[in-house]
This record gives C-alpha cells, structure tokens and sequence, in this order.
C-alpha cells in the first residue's frame, strides 16, 4: 500500500508559522529600528522585492556578516557588534539592530548609525518609520522613571503602562525628534526573562509600524475629500434637475454616468489602501491587548493614547470608504431611475409611432379603395368602349340604335371588371 503524500505546501505553511520568533533580549540593550516602504508600490505584486534582498546583502557586506538565501522573506544574525533582525511584509521591510552598548547620552543620533548613512540614500524606498528603543532595568523606586520621562519625551503626549503582569515599564510620546526617530523607553523588571522582553519590543515596534502604516489610509481621506465632496454635490445637483425635470432624461443619464464613472474608478484606487487601513488597525489593536497594559502613576498608557489621537483618524477613514460606498449606490440607483423615465418616455413615443402608423395604414387602405373604385370606373369606360366598338356592327342588322347597345353593354362590363378586380386583390392579399 502506498504511503500518504503530503500537500505541497504543508512544510512551508507549517514554516511560516514558527518564521519569525521574538528575539532573547536582555537589559540593557539599545534598539534602532527602521521601515522603508517602496515608493509608488500599493500592492504586493507591485514591489520589487529583489531590490529588498539587494539592499539588506549590502548592510551584511558593510559589516562582514553572513548572508541570507536568496529567497528569504527573513533573516537573524550576528553582525558586528551588532545582532539584525530582518523581515519582508507586504507593503514594507523592516529591520531591527540590537546593541548591548548602552549610550550614557539617552536617544543618542549616533546610536542609530548602525545603519550606515550611504546605505540609507541607497534604500529602495522610502522611511516609513524609525525609532530608538532605550531598555534599561528597572529601579527600585518608580519616582526615579518620572523625571527622565519628562526629559525624553513631550509630558503632553507621553504615553506610559505597565505591562505583562509588571514584567516592564513602556513608555513613549509617539513624536518625531529632532534626529528623525520615534523614541521608546521600556524598564524591565528584574525578574522578566529574555524572551518576555524579546515580545515586549517586538509589540512596541509594531505598534508603531502598523500605526503608520494605516494613517497612511488617513492620509489618503484628506487628499481626496475635496475631489469627494464635488463628486457628492454634482450627484445631488444632478438629482435635483431630475426632479425639477430641468434636463432631459438623456442629458441627466449622460452627466450621471460620468460621475458614476469617476467615482466608481476612485473606488478601484482606494480600496487597497482602505482594506490595508482596517488591517493595520486591527493589529494595533491587537498588539495593544497582548500588553496587557495596567495604568501607571495615574498617567494615560497606550491604549488611552490611541483612543483619543489614533481612532479618530482610523474613524475618519471608515466613514470616508463608506460615503464612498453610498455615494456609489446612490448614483447607480439615480441611473436605473433615470433609464426608467427614459424607457417610459420611449415607450410612450413609441406607441404614438405605432397609433401615428396605425392613421396612415387606414388613410392607406382607404385612399387604396377609392383607388380601386377609380379603376374600376376606369378600367369599365374603356372596356365598354371596347365593346361598343365591337357591336356596333349589329346597329345594322337590328333596330337598336349605338346608344341603347352601348347601354346594355355598360352594366354587364362594370360588373364583370368589378368582379374581376376583387379576384385580384384577394389573390394578392
């Protein structure tokens, strides 16, 4: 009996499951983080992802490391001083360098200089994210935390939390610096082993990639709200004129149609990116759960953060794709309406066609009888004629004058030439 053959796929998809674990980071620990996104790419299929593979080769050769498999979405080693983790997404790559050197200067530029300056002019993209995480061990006292976070971050929108049952103190004001990155701190309790501390900074980076990368489709609502909103006012203009029957049902649809083109094409040009939004929104949500994140020193922790800064413009983007999709709907029912008036309007000229038709058809069969009757008086006159020409003769072997013969002859003559047109026109009916 033959074995059972395995599906294709199943290592692979099995793989993709354990392809990126959270790295062992101990405290303390300085992490520089970057994201770059291909510029003008709005699907998968649009990256060019050997560019990526390129890219990262040329970091490892800068520093002697050992290289990737060519078709790796995915990469962890040693580099340097240095330990990269490398990963390939849909819309982005990203790349996070751990170094155990802490910089007495916190949120120093110089610490992100693991990434060389002509390897970033060389990138296939653009910076979508970068940030500079600052891991430290955790005081004794928290009031020793307070003052360094009133100095690193901006006290109006710093975030703090406690998270994973008191494993660590996270902490970060979500803002560009004066060197370009995001900063995040996070204290580690004392207890908390590498690996709890490898899923803390791999949330917190996420958190600020999916975070960017669905504002993004916020972005988006802003650059088309104008073009929207003229789109939206020309439907109803155009409603309106339908009502007050100021245009011709013809004119109306062709003007409708247009617009219904434009926006079903702003449709097809959006949707990615409003289907990407939901997507990210929901990991950010996600990530924020799996911190399980309790309120520290009374100050708002992430969760609070994005409630306030981050869900309105996630709100803004759902209420854009769904005007969007009303607006869709409303000018195609607009359109079936108006092919209806037209089909209406058709219909009743065309019955005043077929009654015009039908006028002209009696006129026809009537002016066709009188015809007949014409011709049989004609054709009679001239058969009579014919007649009396042939009996004439008789004139002058009986009594009976040309007149009285050709009177005799007329009747019999009308009435066979009648006969004999009916005869006709019933054959050819």
């Amino acid at each position: 009996m033959a074995p059972i053959t395995d599906h294709p796929l199943r290592y692979a998809l099995t793989g993709e499951l354990h392809a990126r674990p959270f790295p062992n980071v101990g405290a303390p620990q300085v992490v520089a983080f970057l994201a770059i996104t291909q510029s003008g790419s709005s699907a998968a299929q649009d990256r060019d992802r050997g560019a990526d593979m390129a890219h990262l080769v040329a970091l490892l050769r800068h520093y002697g490391a050992p290289l990737p498999d060519a078709d790796a979405t995915h990469y962890y080693g040693a580099m340097g001083k240095f330990h990269l983790k490398w990963e390939q997404h849909t819309e982005f790559v990203t790349y996070t360098a751990f170094c155990e050197e802490l910089s007495s200067r916190p949120f120093d530029p110089a610490e992100f200089d693991v990434f060389p300056a002509h390897w970033l002019d060389d990138a296939p993209g653009q910076r979508l994210t970068s940030c500079l995480l600052r891991l430290m061990p955790m005081p004794k006292k928290t009031e020793v935390m307070i003052g360094p976070l009133r100095e690193w971050f901006v006290p109006e929108s710093l975030a703090v939390g406690e998270v994973l049952d008191g494993s660590a103190v996270v902490a970060s004001d979500f803002r560009i610096d004066p060197a370009g990155h995001t900063r995040f701190a996070v204290f580690v309790a004392e207890q908390t082993g590498t690996r709890r501390i490898g899923r803390i900074i791999q949330r917190l980076l996420e958190i600020e990639t999916y975070k960017t990368m669905s504002m993004l489709g916020f972005a988006l609502t802003r650059e088309i709200g104008e073009q929207v909103g003229k789109m939206d006012n020309q439907i109803s203009d155009l409603m309106a004129r339908m009502t007050a029957k100021e245009l011709k049902p013809e004119a109306t649809l062709d003007s409708l149609l247009d617009v219904s083109v434009e926006l079903e094409n702003m449709v097809a040009q959006t949707s990615f990116r409003f289907a990407g939004t939901a997507a990210y929104k929901a990991i950010v949500g996600e990530r924020i759960t799996a911190l399980r994140e309790v309120r520290f020193e009374g100050r708002q922790g992430f969760g609070e953060f994005m409630m306030r800064r981050y869900e309105p413009a996630m709100r803004t983007v759902v209420s854009m794709e769904q005007r969007l999709e009303r607006m869709s709907a409303r000018a195609l029912r607009a359109s079936d309406l108006l092919r209806t008036r037209v089909d209406v309007e058709r219909s009743a000229q065309n019955q005043a066609i077929l009654e015009s038709m039908d006028k002209r058809a009696d006129l026809q069969l009537r002016l066709q009888h009188t015809v007949e009757g014409l011709s049989v008086v004609a054709i009679s006159y001239y058969a009579v004629s014919l007649a009396s020409y042939l009996l004439y003769p008789l004139t002058e072997v009986t009594p009976l004058s040309k007149g009285l013969l050709s009177a005799g002859v007329t009747l019999p003559v009308v009435l066979l030439v009648w006969m004999a047109v009916r005869r006709i026109r019933k054959n050819i009916g």
